[in-house]
């Protein structure tokens, strides 16, 4: 049975899987990761969502604003050993969904050139490349996408 359950930055299951993603981004990012670690905190996320399979947590991702208007697609993760099934695609659309709800016309995301699959999902999803912005700018490993809700 599959279950997407909207939460916040404070559910176990969301700090847990994103335990899980800076594990990994550790070792995608290298030397860039302590950059991007420092924009990734979750404390004040307050529109989550964990991705549950037969009750197992194995997905999240989650949204805030980054301007009026606009907000920020953040910490997007799939267990390794669910992926390849369409779960990524179901959390974004979810987030989307739920971002327009909230009264959001836009959302942009970063991801890293060291992260093909992540590019290729949100492309799959109409998200169209952006100059890089604020505080990614000046990051070579940095792809900034937006789309409109």
């Amino acid at each position: 049975m599959i279950n997407i359950k909207r939460t916040h930055s404070d559910d176990i299951d969301f700090i847990n899987l994103v335990a899980l993603l800076d594990q990994e981004l550790a070792i995608r990012d290298g030397d860039d990761h302590a950059f991007y670690n420092q924009f990734n905190k979750t404390d004040k996320i307050k529109h989550a969502l964990v991705y549950l399979e037969n009750g197992v947590p194995v997905g999240c991702g989650a949204f805030r604003e980054k301007e009026t208007g606009t907000t920020e697609i953040k910490r997007m993760y799939v267990h390794p050993d669910h992926r390849k099934k369409g779960i990524a695609s179901a959390i974004l659309k979810e987030l989307e969904i739920w971002a327009k709800e909230v009264g959001f016309t836009y959302t942009i995301l970063e991801t890293g050139k060291k992260q093909p699959e992540a590019i290729n999902l949100y492309q799959k999803l109409n998200y169209t490349i952006i100059p890089n912005y604020p505080p990614y700018e000046k990051m070579d490993n940095s792809v900034c996408m937006k789309k409109t809700l």
